[in-house]
């Protein structure tokens, strides 16, 4: 069992990654402090800002120099929220790190709720499980079921449906996820894959403060690809079976067709089936080659070794 640090000599991180998030920067603070100082013995909150162009890099600068705890990191371009989520975990020096969103759909409560869990139950996980997604529509809830229940079913680990990034790390597992070289992330397969003992929180997901979410389902897709990619051989290992069904099959009617001809005499016009087999086939070899190089190009990607992000100003510069 993980030895948590006394209950008066311990700091929690929180990690909030931010792009174009002006707005809401300000309530977003006064509320959290609010909420958790009077139970945190110690608390900074980094802001990670991916490359905001709405005075978001402003606003950070002011809100550091108020609120000793308060940092920020602001990347030179927009890498991306995992990039950001990666980011935060190295630069968190918390005992207990908790990425949310600062659009406050995350509630500041359900934070104490982490915490009692992490200290009384020994576990080094906690995520939190919405008890309801009122901003989501039908659609993308369904095809959120089923990336799920399909990633569990091929992929190496498994998420627990419906968990976000929104949990609580213990340092532990932090420094795990730290120490993994990967330049391609899909962050729910990380932190399912570092592993540790796990407990799940029911919380209430508010609504957003303005705006709607800027995952639509093209990135949705992309991000879906990516963790069957990148936790999962199964799209390569499946071709496997496909061409071995396929020239099973092909054997087979390949001898019920010389079987008629030469017994029967009959005589098997071919262009329309023809034309039809290959132009099956040719979508299926095409189909097959871009998988491939979906891996290809993660490993191409792999063997650059260019940075997650670059940072182009801290609190500390």
């Amino acid at each position: 069992m993980t030895a948590h640090p006394p209950s008066n000599q311990w700091t929690l991180s929180l990690i909030v990654p931010v792009l174009n998030e002006a707005h809401s920067l300000r309530r977003f603070l006064d509320e959290t402090l609010e909420v958790l100082l009077p139970v945190v013995p110690a608390l900074e909150v980094i802001f990670i800002d991916d490359g905001s162009t709405d005075g978001t890099l402003e606003i950070l600068r002011e809100l550091s120099s108020t609120y000793p705890g308060a940092r920020y990191v602001s990347f030179s371009r927009n890498f991306g929220k995992e990039a950001a989520l990666s980011a935060g975990l190295q630069h968190a020096t918390g005992d207990a790190v908790v990425p949310m969103d600062a659009d406050l759909q995350h509630p500041p409560e359900a934070v104490i709720d982490f915490i009692d869990v992490w200290r009384h139950r020994g576990v080094e996980v906690v995520y939190g499980i919405p008890a309801s997604k009122q901003a989501e529509t039908a659609s993308k809830t369904a095809t959120s079921s089923w990336f799920y229940r399909l990633f569990n079913k091929i992929s190496e680990v498994d998420i627990p449906a419906s968990a976000g990034d929104f949990r609580l790390l213990d340092r532990v597992v932090v420094d795990t996820i730290n120490r993994l070289p990967e330049r391609n992330r899909f962050m729910k397969g990380i932190y399912a894959w570092a592993g540790f003992r796990s407990e799940a929180v029911i919380y209430q997901q508010r609504g957003r403060l303005t705006g709607t979410s800027r995952f639509n389902y093209w990135k949705l897709w992309n991000f879906a690809l990516d963790g069957f990619i990148g936790f999962s051989t199964w799209p390569l290992r499946i071709w496997t079976y496909i061409g071995g069904i396929i020239a099973l099959s092909a054997f087979v009617y390949m001898a019920i067709i010389i079987t008629k001809t030469l017994i029967w005499g009959i005589d098997t016009p071919g262009y329309a089936s023809l034309m039809s087999a290959v132009l099956f086939f040719g979508g299926m070899q095409l189909l097959s080659i871009g998988i491939l190089g979906e891996y290809v190009a993660r490993m191409f990607s792999e063997t650059k070794r260019r940075p997650l992000y670059v940072v182009m100003e801290t609190d500390s510069t």
